[in-house]
Parts: structure tokens; sequence; C-alpha cells
């Protein structure tokens, strides 16, 4: 047997020798030489090919073979950053709704929120138009305190939409004029696009990704500089359509497609539309129309890659074809000027937009607008059906 054990006396433990400072770092040197020649030895990096020489001889069907792989690379790429893009905005879109609010997408805000505006209104224009930009001043679009009431009492966002000049300098004459007129009447929006023809679809895009970026919005409107417009009663037209999230609204049309290379609307991709003599698909006309925030999100997401037709209404229809939309087809929103706008007051159904089919929008609206403004604003409208 065994005596039982003496209860342990409690012992200083001895404390741990230090390793010198220098010692440690010789270690981690020596670790990391290591390292590096057992990655060279196992991941040997293949050697570039000498372009100078085996480009153009050894195998160029390997070489175009690599180039082929990068570009499908890019591609995928792409598509994989729209779709980041898009579910993203999609999420903030949910969250707004439950909130009715939405984080800022501006860097500036950093995370603050914006209240739900009702709808933005772009009045695409160009540097050319500054007298057509004045007409509408002198008419329909509120001036001063009374635009700044419309935003904030109505939820109503209207700007000219304008780019950028070829030669952006500020010193130019074309910048300088610009933002000597944003400066007296603080209407303009500015995108981050080059003025030049044949670029209007990539405007439209670009219109719809900034207006994104600064307002948050049930919808993103469209409109020419040269169409007279009612404030109050696209409102009531719209409000209709509020509480839907996939709506496209405007006069709807389906014309031919023109394979006539002198004609102005020739569409060099017409082969894609059939044999001869095929007509587009429904598309609402350009003069004016409008789309709900999750479509705008969806075509702003996916601007790199949505193709573009020559002509801006056919190629905004295009973007929305495959989807899952409402199609409106609402023609207060194509009303001529008068008499047409005049009579159809009378009957009960007053317009919201007008302008002349022959032109595609006013003849000479510099001249007319005041005329169109005078027979056709619903104030007068008002008058009219108070006397039947």
């Amino acid at each position: 047997m065994f005596a039982p054990a003496a209860a342990a006396r409690p012992h200083k433990q001895a404390p741990l020798a230090r390793v010198p400072t220098r010692l440690v770092a010789a270690l981690c040197t020596a670790c990391f030489f290591l390292g590096v020649c057992v990655v060279n030895r196992y991941w040997a990096v293949p050697e570039l090919p000498d372009c100078r020489t085996k480009v153009n001889s050894d195998n160029p069907g390997a070489v175009m073979n690599q180039v082929s792989q990068t570009r499908e690379v890019i591609i995928a790429l792409d598509r994989t950053i729209s779709e980041i893009e898009m579910r993203l905005a999609a999420a903030r879109t949910m969250q707004a709704r439950s909130q009715g609010l939405s984080p800022s997408d501006s860097g500036s805000d950093q995370g603050s929120t914006r209240a739900r505006l009702f709808f933005v209104m772009g009045i695409v224009t160009t540097f050319a138009n500054r007298k057509r930009r004045d007409s509408i001043r002198q008419t329909w679009l509120p001036q001063g305190e009374h635009l700044q009431r419309l935003e904030k009492e109505k939820g109503v966002v209207i700007r000219f939409v304008i780019g950028r000049s070829a030669n952006p300098s500020p010193d130019s004459e074309v910048e300088r004029a610009i933002a000597a007129e944003d400066k007296e009447y603080n209407d303009i929006l500015r995108l981050d696009h080059v003025e030049r023809n044949g670029s209007l679809p990539l405007k439209i895009q670009m219109f719809l990704s900034t207006a994104l970026s600064i307002w948050d919005a049930d919808f993103y409107v469209k409109v020419d500089d040269d169409v007279h417009v009612n404030i109050g009663i696209t409102r009531s037209i719209l409000a209709r359509h509020r509480s839907k999230p996939r709506v496209y609204i405007g006069c709807m049309k389906s014309g031919p497609v023109v394979d006539k290379n002198e004609s102005k609307y020739y569409e060099p991709d017409h082969w894609k539309f059939g044999t001869e003599g095929n007509n587009y698909f429904r598309h609402a006309t350009r003069q004016l129309y409008a789309v709900t925030r999750d479509l705008a999100t969806y075509i702003s997401a996916n601007r790199h890659i949505l193709h573009k037709y020559s002509n801006e209404d056919v190629s905004f229809g295009s973007w929305l074809i495959g989807l899952d939309v409402e199609h409106v087809d609402e023609r207060s929103l194509c009303c001529g000027t008068p008499p047409d706008c005049e009579w159809k007051a009378q009957a009960g159904n007053p317009c919201a937009a007008s302008f002349d089919w022959n032109c595609t929008g006013i003849c000479n609206p510099v001249e007319r607008m005041e005329e169109v403004h005078r027979r056709c604003w619903e104030g007068h409208v008002a008058d009219l059906q108070a006397q039947f």
C-alpha cells in the first residue's frame, strides 16, 4: 500500500525564456525564402511568348484561341457585374417600398435617406436649342419658387437634360453658355455624356442612371423639347398606375422597319426583324413616355449590354420587350396641336402632351409654343369643360 500523497504545494512557474528579436526576424526571413522556393518548384509560372516572333510564326491558331478565351472571360465578367448591380438596385427598391424611403445612391449623401418623389421628368435638349428651352420656360414649365414648390409639395422634378460638348473645357464657349444658363434658372441636369449625332439611345440611358443616383421616384419620364406638356394631367395619368411595379406608359405604335439607306429612319439592323415589310414591335412614341422605377433601374444596370438601334424609341422598347412589363397605351400623351387638343378637351378627354405628327414635335416650336400653350393648357381646358 502506498501512503497518501502529501498535498501539493503551489509553486511559482519559471518565466518563459524570451526569444531575441533578431532571431525572430531571421526565422521569418528564412521561412519567406523557403516558401518562395517551394512555390517556384511546384507552381511554375508559364513563360510569356515572344510577341515579336512566336505570335505570327509558331501557332497563330493557339494565339487566336487565347484571345477568344480572354474575350469570353471579359464578357462573362461584364454580365456578372451587371447582374450584381441589378440585384443590388432591386434590393434597394424592396427596402424603399417597405420603409417608404430609400437609401441614397450618391456618395455625397453618405447613407442618408431620401423621400420618395412622384416622378422625375427629363426634357431632352441640345446646346443649340436655347430658344426652345426659353419658350418652354415662358409657357408650361414653372420657374423659380413655383418650380421648387412643385418639387416639395407635389413630388415632381423637371429638368432640361443635356450632356457635355466634345471639348468639355470650362473655357469653351458652349460650356460657359450652358453653365451661365443653369446658374440663372437652376433647371438643367448635366450628363456625363458627349453630345453627338446618333447617340440619343445612350443619352436616355445616361439620363435614367443620373436621375436614379439623385432622386428616388415612382416614375421617370422622358419628353422632347418641342412638345407641350400639361403637368397636372400627366400627374393624373401616372397616378392611376402608381401602385404597379413594372409599367411602360406612352402612345404605343408599331411602324414598318425601314431598310432603305437614304431614309431618315433607316434601320441598319433591319434584317433582325425578319423579311422585308415587317413591322417593329410595339413601343412608345418618342415624344413622351414614362417607366416605373424598377424598369429604369433595370435599364441603368444593364446599359452596357442593351443593344441600341438607330431610333431611340425602338431602342427603348427593345430593352423591355423580353420583360414582364405592362404596356399602357395612353393616347392623351400624343394629342395634336390646336384645334385637336381643344376638341378633345371639349369631349372630356384633356391632353397631357401635344405636338404635330408630321414634324415629330411642334412645328416651329419657338414661334408656336405660346399659342399651343394658350389653347391646350390645362387651365384653358378647365374653362372649356365648364362651358359644356
